[in-house]
């Protein structure tokens, strides 16, 4: 595959290097560089992965990323767009509309007139409704753009088939503790400066982190900034600096849906009563969920909502799970 050509700068600014002086958040510095670089993530970027596969052939079709946050969708889209030289156009449905995709189409055909092929990045797509999924099916069917489009939701439940027929999904895992260790490692020695924790506290930063990549050096920054000069920190000091984080949770998607699965294999091999009393009493959750994709990037079962059933429809198995 032929060498990667440099990024053209995109103001006078950065042209001067003046932008390499601004103040850069630890995961921002420390974004990989090659494909190589990404951690975690070795079923679809080891030697027998996916992605590696596919690189091989110099040729690249359109994929969903599909996984949690901070496991490196965004990075490895970016870098796909390197290494196929394909010219890397992003956009976020969040803040986009029919006229940004319409805008984004016609640069692509305007490039493939030229020769140059793009690789469109779509953000958070499961935003966008049916009918702007429906927009990106003839640019894939032909070749305008190769979609790469990155979700935290299932795709089976938030995506046109349509769509889902024209590209592949590819699963990020969480990043297990090796792999938070293995970024700690390269940010000290980016920074020059091992971090201030004795070997527990240092296992207790890796489960904060909670398989987020980006999370982890965000953490790491913080412990950095919290330390005076020659200071250690223990777990406890740990805890009291850092608090806590958050775990995730949206109590309409995925992740309300894979704590509730969590629940359920807890309590399914001691009180059988538990499960119904569970169901319930959860005020959030009035309808149980069932079995309804292929395992998720979080460990879970990809659960999604039925119709409403109470402790009876369970005790007969009507909605049992």
């Amino acid at each position: 595959m032929s060498p990667k050509r440099p990024h053209e700068a995109a103001t006078l600014f950065a042209a001067a290097g003046m932008e390499q002086d601004a103040p850069h958040p630890l995961p921002d510095k420390l974004r990989p560089r090659t494909l190589s670089d990404v951690v975690g993530q070795d079923h679809i970027l080891g030697p027998d992965g996916a992605l590696t596969r596919m690189l091989a052939t110099r040729t690249l079709g359109s994929l969903i990323f599909w996984g949690p946050p901070g496991t490196g969708k965004t990075t490895v889209a970016r870098l796909l767009a390197d290494a196929t030289e394909l010219h890397f156009e992003q956009l976020s449905a969040v803040f986009s509309g029919v006229a940004d995709l319409k805008k984004a189409f016609d640069a692509a055909r305007a490039r493939r007139e030229m020769g140059k092929g793009t690789l469109l990045f779509v953000d958070e797509v499961h935003r966008f409704n049916r009918a702007q999924q429906d927009s990106f099916l003839p640019v894939m069917e032909d070749g305008t753009v190769v979609l790469v489009g990155a979700t935290t939701e299932n795709p089976s439940f938030e995506l046109n088939a349509a769509l889902l027929s024209r590209a592949r999904v590819l699963v990020f895992h969480s990043l297990d503790p090796a792999a938070i260790e293995k970024l700690f490692v390269h940010a000290e020695k980016i920074e020059g400066k091992n971090l201030p924790l004795d070997d527990e506290a240092r296992a207790v930063l890796v489960r904060m982190a909670d398989g987020d990549g980006r999370a982890a050096l965000t953490l790491a920054e913080e412990v950095w900034r919290a330390a005076r000069e020659g200071e250690t920190f223990n777990a406890g000091q740990l805890q009291d600096i850092l608090q806590r984080r958050a775990p995730i949770y949206d109590k309409s998607a995925d992740g309300h849906y894979n704590l509730i699965s969590a629940l359920h294999k807890s309590v399914r091999g001691s009180d059988p009563d538990a499960l119904v009393l569970s169901g319930a009493h959860d005020g959030r959750r009035r309808r149980p969920a069932v079995p309804g994709a292929a395992r998720g990037p979080h460990g879970g079962r990809g659960y999604r909502p039925c119709r409403s059933a109470g402790a009876g429809d369970l005790q007969r198995g009507q909605g049992r799970l």
